[in-house]
């Protein structure tokens, strides 16, 4: 081969030879730390519940939760964040088993708290879709619309028992106009300054979230694009985000991840507090089906997405691989 003076002049593949070069000088690092444990609790089960469109998670008894919360621990997993999924015949127009201090996710809440204490950041949906009839995440009007000022007031109330029942924060998820100022004030009245406010900032009306239908056992009838996102816009979450910041946010998310890594990364230029992205069902379940078909490399597809939201600018992922992917992070 003749060679032209010393071209090529550059040579950045000299940083790719070997995994040790690529390992120091990568720039992109992820941690067990950066790493946050979605987990179902149902009410009334003895064992576990296989969730068929999420090979490996399961609806748990309080039994496995404790387990569960153990295990993330002893992985260098940050956080937990739980879900209650309460008995059909507890499910009413108002989600009043959601703000039961006997209610499937308060009793979680304190299982967990019991059992690891502050070894592991405990969070909470704020939400009422899964104790509704209706499956929304909020009151109706009388002719089937969710009240949005209606359903503030029942945010006020969740904020308070689930922090009574030893929440270290609550994640509000219904993207109610004024979620966060309410929640806010309503946790500073009732003695529970300390708790954050993990805000759904930017949450979009996805396809993606079907496999969580089944998770909780939702009830949902129509959909929610009145009051999630559309896929379609960008300047709508900066709204949000304003909003969500001026309200009194500790810390804000985008859901899903992988589809609006250009939305996260927006948001994580914008704001100086910590942000989060959600791995949602349908991203874990398209590559574990696609994994099981053997058409892809299942753990390099795994840390590839997780990598892919951490360079867009997480620093704290939800993710049903938490634990797992905190183990093989300590073991490498």
């Amino acid at each position: 081969m003749t060679v032209y003076g010393n071209f090529p002049g550059s040579r950045p593949r000299r940083l790719r030879t070997t995994p040790a070069m690529r390992r120091m000088v990568a720039e992109t690092r992820l941690d067990p730390a950066n790493l946050i444990l979605p987990a179902f609790v149902r009410e009334g089960i003895t064992t576990p519940v296989a969730i068929s469109a999420m090979p490996g998670v399961q609806q748990h008894t309080l039994d496995t939760l404790r387990k569960a919360a153990v295990d993330a621990v002893s992985a260098g997993v940050s956080g937990i964040m739980l879900f209650g999924v309460p008995a059909d015949e507890k499910k009413d127009a108002r989600g009043t088993a959601g703000t039961d201090p006997e209610g499937i996710l308060q009793v979680g809440l304190r299982a967990v708290r019991e059992e690891v204490g502050d070894d592991l950041v405990v969070m909470s949906d704020l939400c009422l879709d899964e104790y509704t009839d209706h499956g929304h995440c909020g009151v109706l009007t009388a002719d089937g619309r969710v009240d949005n000022d209606a359903t503030l007031e029942r945010y006020a109330e969740m904020a308070q028992v689930q922090a009574d029942a030893g929440a270290h924060v609550v994640g509000p998820s219904g993207m109610m106009d004024g979620q966060v100022g309410v929640i806010r004030d309503a946790l500073d009245q009732t003695g529970h300054e300390d708790v954050s406010i993990l805000a759904y900032t930017a949450k979009y009306s996805s396809a993606f979230y079907g496999p969580f239908r089944e998770a909780v056992g939702s009830s949902l009838k129509g959909d929610r694009k009145t009051y999630q996102q559309d896929p379609a816009n960008t300047r709508e979450s900066l709204r949000e985000l304003a909003l969500d910041l001026d309200e009194g946010a500790d810390m804000v998310m985008v859901k899903p991840a992988g589809p609006y890594l250009d939305i996260l990364a927006k948001v994580a230029d914008s704001v100086d507090v910590p942000v989060a992205a959600y791995q949602i069902s349908g991203e874990y379940a398209m590559i574990e089906a696609a994994a099981e078909k053997g058409w892809i490399d299942r753990d390099a597809a795994i840390m590839e997405s997780l990598t892919g939201i951490r360079r867009a600018g997480a620093q704290m992922i939800l993710t049903y691989w938490a634990t797992e992917v905190g183990e093989r992070l300590r073991r490498s």
